[in-house]
C-alpha cells in the first residue's frame, strides 16, 4: 500500500472512533435519566390500622303471611242446604259455615236407635233367664253382641252426620265463597278459605353462610312499602335443609304486634345485622388484595412496601375486619396497589 493509501485508512479509522465516542456521550445522559426514573418512589395514600365498631348488614326480600291459612273443602259429597259464609268477615272457631243434606242419615239414626232399645230389652230378659238356667250362656252373649253392634252403628252414623256440617277450624277471616246454596259438592270442591290475620308471619331466605346465626328467638327488623316505620319479628323456625339451587335457607318469623299497614301477602324488606363487634381491627375494603389462595395487604415499613397475608372477617360498605396478619398501628396502602412491588420505595402523600 502506498503512503497516500495509509493516510486515507488512518483518516477513516479516526472518524469511526470519534463517532463512537460521541454516540456514547449522547446516550449516557438518557441512560442516566432512565436509571433515575426507575428508582423514583411510588406515591400512595395509606391508612393506620385501628379498632372501631363494625357489623355486617344484609338486606333481603320477604313476604308477610297469615299465621294460619287453609282451604275449606267438604269431607263427603252432598247437596248444600244451608250456606253461612260471610265473605271478608271474622268468624269464631266452630262457626257452622255449610250444611249438607243429611235427612237420610237422620232416618238411619232413628232406625238404629229403635233397634237398640229392642235389643237392650231382649238382653235384659235373657239375663234373667240365664240366672234360672232358662237359656245357655252362648244365647245371652249373642244378645249382648247385638246391643254392642247397634251402638257401634249409631256412633258411625253420627260421625257421618257430623261430616255434613262444615265448621270454621279456627277463628279468622273468611275469604270469597266459590259455591252457592243448592250446589252439589264433592271432597275436591273448594268452598272458601279462612286466614288467621290477627297474627302474621314473615317469611324470607338468607344465604347459606348466615344460616348458623338464624336461631329461634332472634329479632329481625323489616319495613313495608308505603311506610318508613320499622317493624320487628322473632324467628320462629328455619327450614330443615339448605335449598340446593339457590344455596339459601328459608326462615319464618312471628311479627310482633299489630298494625294496619301489615297485611298478608305484602312485600317486606328485611334488615339483618351480623357479627356486631365494638372492637374490630379494620382496614378499608380497597386495601385488601384478593389472591387465588389468600388475601394480602401492602404494609408500609421504613419507606418500603411489604406484602402481608391476612385473614378477614365481617365487612360493611367501607371496612373489612382483620382477624390475623396485622396489628393495631400498622400502616397499609390504600392506593397505587397495582404499581407497588415488594421492597418498592414508597412516598406517602396522605395518611388517614
Amino acid at each position: 500500500m502506498t503512503g497516500k493509501g495509509w493516510i486515507v485508512s488512518i483518516f477513516v479509522l479516526s472518524s469511526i472512533i470519534v463517532s463512537c465516542k460521541n454516540e456514547k456521550k449522547q446516550n449516557a445522559p438518557a441512560n442516566n435519566r432512565s436509571a433515575g426514573g426507575g428508582n423514583r418512589p411510588v406515591q400512595a395514600e395509606a391508612y393506620i390500622v385501628r379498632t372501631r365498631p363494625l357489623s355486617e348488614s344484609l338486606e333481603v326480600p320477604g313476604t308477610l303471611l297469615p299465621y294460619e291459612e287453609t282451604e275449606i273443602r267438604p269431607e263427603i259429597s252432598g247437596r248444600v242446604v244451608s250456606l253461612n259464609i260471610p265473605e271478608g268477615s271474622f268468624v269464631q272457631k266452630g262457626t257452622l259455615l255449610v250444611k249438607l243434606f243429611d235427612e237420610d242419615l237422620q232416618a238411619e239414626l232413628k232406625k238404629l236407635q229403635v233397634q237398640l232399645q229392642i235389643a237392650e230389652k231382649t238382653a235384659e230378659r235373657q239375663k234373667e233367664l240365664l240366672k234360672i238356667s232358662g237359656i245357655s250362656q252362648q244365647e245371652y252373649d249373642l244378645s249382648e253382641l247385638q246391643v254392642s253392634n247397634l251402638k257401634a252403628d249409631i256412633d258411625l252414623t253420627k260421625v257421618s252426620i257430623s261430616k255434613t256440617e262444615i265448621r270454621a277450624p279456627f277463628a279468622g277471616r273468611i275469604g270469597l265463597k266459590s259455591i252457592s246454596n243448592g250446589a252439589y259438592v264433592t271432597p275436591t270442591t273448594l268452598i272458601t278459605s279462612i286466614s288467621q290475620v290477627n297474627q302474621l308471619k314473615l317469611e324470607f331466605t338468607v344465604p347459606e353462610k348466615y344460616s348458623k346465626d338464624m336461631v329461634r328467638g332472634r329479632k329481625v327488623n323489616f319495613t313495608v312499602a308505603g311506610s318508613d316505620q320499622t317493624f320487628t319479628a322473632s324467628v320462629l323456625a328455619t327450614e330443615s335443609l339448605i335449598e340446593a339451587n339457590t344455596r339459601t335457607l328459608r326462615i319464618r318469623a312471628v311479627v310482633q304486634g299489630k298494625h294496619q299497614l301489615l297485611v298478608p301477602g305484602a312485600f317486606a324488606k328485611v334488615l339483618l345485622t351480623f357479627g356486631k363487634n365494638n372492637e374490630s381491627l379494620v382496614v378499608p375494603s380497597q386495601s385488601v388484595i384478593p389472591q387465588a389462595r389468600n388475601k394480602r395487604v401492602i404494609v408500609y415499613q421504613g419507606g418500603k412496601a411489604n406484602f402481608a397475608v391476612v385473614t378477614t372477617g365481617i365487612r360493611d360498605s367501607s371496612f373489612v375486619q382483620i382477624l390475623d396478619g396485622l396489628k393495631e398501628g400498622d400502616t397499609v396502602l390504600t392506593t397505587a396497589l397495582l404499581a407497588v412491588r415488594p421492597e418498592s420505595q414508597i412516598k406517602l402523600i396522605k395518611v388517614q
